[in-house]
């Protein structure tokens, strides 16, 4: 595992973004033979509630920057303050150029602003807001926007219910600065790239291109669920038992490396993979219960990127936290823990975004880029 310490960089404030569609498990019934008690059952075990879904006009960069101006807003922050920016997704809304330097243009960060692309899904928060802090401390920048999100829910089938029920969107922004006063944090991270596979978009890249004919692709398993190549592949087992040996582990790890005891810490923030998990998770690494929020899952599910932020973000504004573990695992195959002291940090909560009424639509943007082409704008 790579441990690292800081000394001298706190977090200022965070916010997240959710859009304003959302589905109920409830209004489902025809997914469970129309049979509330089946609802029940799987509300009480897995957690299935409410998720959040954008629709076709709205993109990870639009919610991201929705977050980064409410709380520059908020934290009275100008662009020019702004001294470097990191944005973590694995959707994003061009092949190229990067989301990074789209948002930087959008929230009008100055040229001597860096704009730093990072694509990671469950464990990316927790792997940038790392980088963050190392390029804080290594003097390359005093402050940091980290700007972090994902699309599951948008992305995925929902007659897939393999998936989705699991997945839901949002996006969130993280005002990273540095401290004359000692300021701890503690990350631990890790890795094992032999997994690659176990949670995988195979289409869609330059290794695996899509094409017209592969559109008309459908693949069916034992239960009924349809899989297309623009579909995500998940092998559910696999992933379950990479989470079971990494994520209790990786609790203590990072407790050991930042000398703290259970007792020291407000909250662990633990991935939302989904309720089952989370609480075997919770009793193998001996956590209190009360200390780690596993009905985020039912209120916004698995916000993949954006998981642990929206478990802080959840708190209200007058509960105060001090010191936090986050706990992020999932695609690569990838880990993140860190120790935080969040005292004093500003807390922006969790915020509506609605699609603004003039959002180009598919049609428009693709007259808009032919005429671009055409040198016609």
């Amino acid at each position: 595992m790579s441990v690292s310490h800081f000394r001298n960089v706190r977090i200022s404030g965070m916010k997240t973004v959710i859009p304003e569609h959302f589905i109920d498990i409830d209004d489902e019934l025809q997914y469970f033979d129309n049979n509330p008690k089946k609802v029940a059952r799987q509300k009480k075990m897995i957690g299935y509630g409410r998720r959040y879904i954008a629709d076709d006009r709205t993109t990870v960069t639009d919610l991201a920057c929705e977050a980064a101006k409410k709380l520059m807003e908020e934290l009275a922050i100008k662009p020019d303050d702004v001294g470097m920016l990191i944005f973590v997704n694995q959707k994003p809304d061009y092949i190229e150029p990067c989301d990074a330097n789209v948002a930087h243009g959008r929230l009008n960060l100055p040229k001597s602003s860096p704009a730093l692309q990072i694509n990671l899904g469950c464990s990316g928060y927790v792997y940038a807001l790392m980088t963050a802090h190392a390029m804080i401390e290594a003097g390359v920048t005093k402050t940091c926007l980290l700007l972090a999100g994902d699309l599951c829910a948008r992305k995925t089938d929902q007659t897939n219910r393999k998936a989705a029920p699991v997945f839901g969107d949002a996006a969130s922004a993280t005002y990273v600065v540095h401290s004359d006063e000692e300021c701890n944090a503690t990350f631990v991270l890790g890795a094992d790239g032999k997994g690659w596979d176990k949670i995988v978009y195979p289409y869609g890249g330059m290794r695996l291109p899509l094409r017209k004919e592969d559109f008309d692709t459908v693949v069916e398993d034992a239960l009924g669920n349809k899989w297309k190549p623009t579909d995500v592949i998940m092998k559910g087992e696999d992933v379950f038992a990479f989470t079971m040996e990494v994520a209790p582990q990786l609790i203590q790890d990072t407790l050991t490396e930042a000398k703290w005891g259970v007792a020291d810490v407000d909250v662990f923030a633990i991935h939302q993979a989904n309720k089952q998990i989370l609480d075997m998770i919770v009793a193998k690494a001996g956590i209190p219960a009360e200390k780690a929020p596993t009905d985020v899952f039912s209120k916004y599910a698995n916000n993949s990127t954006n998981s642990v932020v929206t478990v802080l973000c959840d708190y209200p504004s007058d509960v105060k936290i001090g010191k936090a573990v986050l706990c992020a695992f999932g695609i690569g195959l990838s880990w993140g823990g860190a120790a935080l002291d969040l005292s004093g940090m500003h807390n922006g909560g969790i915020s509506t975004y609605h699609t603004p009424s003039d959002a180009p639509s598919r049609e428009e943007q693709i007259e808009y880029w032919a005429k671009y082409f055409k040198g016609e704008l």
